[in-house]
């Protein structure tokens, strides 16, 4: 056979011939209305490579990565040990998934995983964050016998059924209904959670630790005291730590954060992928695990296909060996004060900067209402026609200017949300609040090419109505 034979795949050739045609294929074959958003924002690039926090392009510029995949690049792209763990998963030519064996990849995983949970003792893996959350939904329901999950407002859990179920906000609920019976309360509310248990339903609540609309922490000491008062009506307490866990927040989990809170179960994902093969478990404490495995006639009563499969075991095994060598959660710890703290020196200096929050490398910059009248009409007509649009604002030019790759926190939200791989250090600190500070300069001038692009973003807005 020739070299130039066509037969066969050969995804290089693939790529070459027609990878030009990303944007067209997407709005032909996919969400359309992802390639239209990009082009809208001026979103709309080609990335040639990536390697840790930074992108490229095929001139050769690179982008700073502070969104790592909304979280799944925690040690950051193509991590070397990652790649070898996987190309050596692959050579073992392992038989995987054969459904009526122990494979040793995913104890080995559980093992490790629960090393840092000591409360837990079992683990469930299946395929994301949001398999993850349905999986702690179905065990919290079957473990009590009750139907009612409580959840937070602003929530985000999933977008599958039951995890929607859970979502805060209206706009990913809306056309979706009937979904499973929940109430939310505020994100810190006991004296709401109190009268909710009192009616004798409730299975659990679910809560993130650190929302990510909004990157609003829970008030401290509700962790503890909304385990107790559940407990107390034998319901459980789940976290979901699949943006906050694997050391984003400067602890492994989050919920490390605040003294003698121990969750009936833990959901993780995202991080623990290594960017390469999905991932999400759900850990639990073991007679919850035995109310639902009750008997061998439902050994499989929850399960799934793709579960515990080699390749997602060996990534995740190499990410926990790589976030130990490296000491990942202590340099997210020290990196995340370094940018909290400059950003933070920046509010006194900036009326329009409100506030920056989070803890670790998960942080939120929240923007405000001016005090200058010039600057206040034109807030007033951002806000008018959309709520956000000035976070948007401050998007694009990170990256149309500095090659900053960021996102607006939530839909309506005027947050910007800071989510970069684990790995970054000063350089990269240096380089964003360099950035940031010359993006704020100019929109405090009054004048330039963000306010015209704000002008573009409310005709699209008010297009849109």
């Amino acid at each position: 056979m020739k070299d130039d034979d066509p037969k066969g795949f050969d995804l290089a050739r693939l790529l070459a011939e027609r990878g030009a045609e990303r944007y067209e294929l997407h709005t032909k074959h996919l969400n359309h209305q992802l390639p239209r958003m990009l082009r809208t924002i001026g979103f709309d690039k080609v990335y040639e490579r990536a390697e840790g926090a930074y992108f490229w392009d095929a001139d050769g510029n690179d982008y700073l990565d502070m969104l790592a995949g909304f979280g799944v690049m925690g040690i950051g792209r193509h991590h070397p040990v990652v790649r070898k763990a996987l190309h050596d998963v692959l050579d073992a030519s392992l038989a995987d998934l054969t459904r009526f064996d122990c494979q040793p990849l995913p104890g080995l995983l559980a093992e490790k995983l629960l090393a840092h949970s000591p409360h837990l003792d079992r683990v469930f893996f299946g395929n994301s964050g949001t398999e993850a959350v349905e999986t702690a939904l179905k065990f919290a329901r079957r473990a009590t016998g009750r139907p009612r999950i409580l959840h937070c407002a602003h929530s985000f859990h999933g977008l599958t059924t039951g995890s929607l179920s859970v979502n805060g906000e209206d706009g990913f609920r809306d056309g979706f209904a009937p979904l499973l019976p929940d109430t939310a309360i505020g994100l810190g509310d006991l004296d709401a959670l109190r009268r909710e248990l009192g009616r004798g339903d409730v299975a659990a609540l679910i809560v993130e630790p650190i929302q990510g609309k909004g990157v609003h922490a829970a008030p401290p000491g509700f962790l503890r005291a909304a385990q107790e008062l559940l407990h107390g009506h034998k319901a459980l307490l789940i976290v979901d730590e699949v943006q906050t866990g694997l050391g984003r927040t400067g602890d492994f989990y989050a919920y490390q954060h605040e003294e003698g809170v121990e969750p009936d179960l833990v959901c993780v994902a995202k991080a623990l992928s290594g960017g390469y093969v999905p991932v999400g478990a759900t850990l639990g404490k073991d007679w919850i695990f035995r109310r639902v495995y009750s008997s061998m006639d439902r050994v499989l009563v929850h399960s799934a296909s793709f579960g515990s499969n080699a390749q997602a075991m060996a990534a995740g095994l190499a990410v926990l060996a790589v976030m130990e060598d490296e000491q990942i959660v202590a340099r997210a710890r020290r990196t995340g004060d370094l940018l909290r703290e400059r950003l933070g020196a920046l509010v006194d200096r900036y009326e329009l900067l409100h506030e920056v929050r989070g803890r670790g490398l998960m942080i939120g910059i929240e923007f405000g209402r001016p005090s200058s009248l010039k600057l206040r009409s034109r807030w007033t007509m951002l806000q008018a026609a959309r709520k956000g649009l000035f976070a948007q604002m401050v998007v694009v030019p990170l990256l149309q200017k500095h090659r900053i790759l960021t996102q607006v926190s939530g839909d309506h939200m005027e947050v910007i949300k800071l989510i970069p791989p684990l790995v970054i250090g000063e350089p990269e600190v240096d380089r964003f609040v360099t950035a940031f500070t010359e993006v704020m300069d100019d929109a405090h001038s009054g004048g330039g090419l963000m306010w015209d692009f704000g002008r573009t973003l409310v005709k699209q807005a008010v297009a849109n109505r």
